[in-house]
């Protein structure tokens, strides 16, 4: 790569098994913030925390996020010895990249998981990256429970960000599918939720009765022959609580009962690789890891310690009718290869964190989802693929999953729509993603939920992100940090910024220029104002008709319904009516939302915006 620019700020700053020359030409930055840790859990200890008080990742989050966003081509790389081989590349691979660490191992924990990330050293980390010259901010990070702006140190870090123009991308949260859960709900950032890919890693599980079904799974462990099939509930030590039989946690198994058999293994408490791990610590050969009705049809791939075959709540029943049945019931498990085209995607996963947005209703999150299940990037070496200690192997690569892995996608293209208009405000950029978003899969349907239903907003925002399309949307959304600072008077968040002060009469939230509309609670006629932009790729002249699909219950009409344009750059103003139908009034339970969309469409573009309404 060329010579850092001239404009870059930021240091490489030094530590434990971190040193100057670790920055480079692509690594232009790294900084480290304890702090905050420190003022809550005492003097870091490098020991206890089996962690590096530096820039270095211990555990491989960050460079596989890292990879994900501005990763550099390399050919020939795989999982485990041969799980997706192909070329990886990230969304902006010639892009520059700089690393403000931030979250920390607690002490004394088994593995590196659930770091905790404190507000303070957050917010420290953004100030500087503020300071430091970056375009774009990708944070990989969320809270367990949705926290009120004013508590929330990203929120306030990416409020300083987009009044200096800095782009930020956030992760919606892996709390789904339970709704109200989604982190990150601010509508100056980026929200992104998690969908899948249409690869996988097809083996297969046979059982003596003939039984065969395809399961997931990225284990190089294989079986050369059938084995006695048993369930964890009927080789449990006694004493374990009732409920956690079949979980097959830590020293929970009996040695003598499992010895060289293949355990059918139900999810819930503790770790998927953990109970492959206890399983190998019994003497089994083999595992099942079922799932339970909570996690539905969703299989992620992981690197377990024996030959393992992950499967569906109905797969599930199965086998332990089988089990139940059978003198002496047997299974075999066939290894996984990579297969492509074997499923319709994208689908949103279960885990993404849903809407609505409990912070406020008034905005509509997440914004997009991207790829988010079964990432394959670059992994620290200083951690195991499994992220276990007791894991020896080292990857260059591994696969990984969580909205943490949908984010630095998005974060790759914002790189890439930064490098095509560099005068697009954050607001923009944001439009643009969201407004081509495809809401249908490679099959030309709808986008599926878990629940096998179409996806709403709640779950996919706009729908999937589409880069190609977002570097020409024609029309966008665009809104000024002062916008946002008005936004904030309606949500009592008022002390950003002490040269601004709220108005007497302070405009819904709703009315934010933002390119999607929620109204909760709708009881009369609410008039949404908003306006377009005029970004035409080279068509200075160009008309846009309006459409909807109203949702459920009310009509949506906008006033004027045709916009006319006659040079880039030019902006217009129009308002939607959204009005309860008499006529449907009983059609939907008060409070239940329901969903539509409207667009803007000339010859060249779709400009596209999701509704969602509740009725009081």
């Amino acid at each position: 790569m060329g010579p850092v620019p001239e404009s870059w700020k930021g240091i490489c700053q030094t530590g434990i098994a971190f040193n100057s020359s670790h920055c480079n030409r692509k690594i232009i930055g790294a900084r480290y913030y304890v702090k905050g840790y420190e003022k809550y859990y005492g003097a870091f200890n490098v020991t206890a925390n089996r962690d590096f008080l530096s820039p270095r990742d211990p555990d491989g989050h960050g460079s596989h996020t890292a990879s994900t966003a501005v990763g550099r081509r390399v050919k020939g790389v795989s999982a485990l010895g041969g799980f997706a081989m192909g070329s990886a590349s990230g969304g902006a691979p010639l892009a520059r990249l700089a690393v403000y660490k931030a979250c920390w191992a607690k002490p004394n924990q088994e593995k590196v998981d659930g770091n905790v990330c404190l507000q303070e050293d957050m917010l420290a980390a953004i100030d500087d990256a503020i300071g430091d010259g970056v375009h774009v901010i990708s944070v990989s990070i969320g809270t367990t429970d949705p926290l009120p702006y004013s508590q929330d140190g990203i929120a306030i870090g990416a409020l300083h960000a987009v009044k200096r123009n800095i782009v930020v991308a956030a992760s919606a949260g892996n709390s789904g599918p339970k709704p109200g859960t989604l982190s990150n709900p601010a509508p100056w950032i980026i929200t992104v939720g998690a969908s899948t890919l249409d690869r996988a890693f097809v083996g297969g599980l046979v059982l003596g009765n003939g039984y065969t079904v395809k399961t997931e799974s990225i284990t190089a462990f294989k079986m050369d022959k059938f084995a006695p099939l048993v369930y964890a509930a009927n080789v449990a030590v006694p004493g374990i609580a009732l409920n956690n039989t079949s979980q097959c946690l830590p020293n929970s198994l009996k040695p003598e009962l499992v010895n060289g058999k293949v355990v059918l293994c139900l999810r819930g408490a503790g770790s998927r690789i953990g109970k492959g791990m206890e399983v190998k610590r019994a003497g089994g050969v083999g595992m099942i890891l079922g799932n339970s009705l909570a996690n539905g049809n969703e299989i992620p791939s992981d690197s377990h310690f024996v030959a393992t075959a992950a499967v569906t709540p109905t797969v599930v029943e199965k086998i332990l009718d089988y089990i139940k049945t059978d003198k002496n019931p047997i299974a075999f498990i066939k290894p996984g290869t990579t297969v492509y085209k074997n499923q319709p995607a994208p689908l949103m996963t279960g885990f993404s964190s849903r809407g609505p947005n409990v912070v406020d209703p008034n905005i509509l999150k997440p914004d997009i989802t991207a790829p988010g299940l079964n990432i394959l990037a670059a992994w620290s070496g200083a951690d195991s693929p499994s992220k276990l200690w007791v894991d020896q192997r080292v990857a260059d690569y591994n696969i990984y999953t969580g909205t943490s892995m949908s984010c630095p996608h998005v974060s790759g293209a914002i790189a890439l729509l930064k490098a095509i208009h560099p005068k697009w405000s954050s607001a923009a950029i944001r439009s643009a993603l969201m407004t081509t978003a495809w809401m249908t899969n490679d099959e030309k349907k709808p986008i599926q939920d878990i629940s096998g239903l179409p996806a709403n907003p709640f779950a996919l925002g706009s729908g999937h992100f589409r880069p190609t399309k977002a570097a020409d949307p024609g029309l966008v959304y665009d809104a000024s940090y002062r916008a946002y600072l008005l936004y904030g008077c309606s949500v009592g968040f008022t002390n950003i910024d002490p040269t601004f002060k709220c108005p007497s009469k302070i405009p819904p939230g709703y009315n934010l220029n933002y390119p999607s509309i929620s109204i909760p609670n709708l009881n009369r006629t609410v008039t949404v104002k908003r306006t377009v932009t005029n970004v035409g790729n080279g068509n200075s002249t160009s008309t846009y008709i309006f459409s909807a699909r109203s949702p459920l219950g009310v009509s949506v009409k906008a006033k004027p319904s045709v916009l006319s344009f006659n040079r880039i750059g030019q902006k217009k103003r129009f308002k939607i009516m959204v009005t309860i139908r008499k006529d449907k009034m009983n059609v939907t339970e008060k409070g239940q939302y329901q969903f539509g969309w409207f667009s803007w469409t000339d010859k060249y573009h779709v400009v596209r915006s999701p509704i969602a309404i509740s009725l009081a």
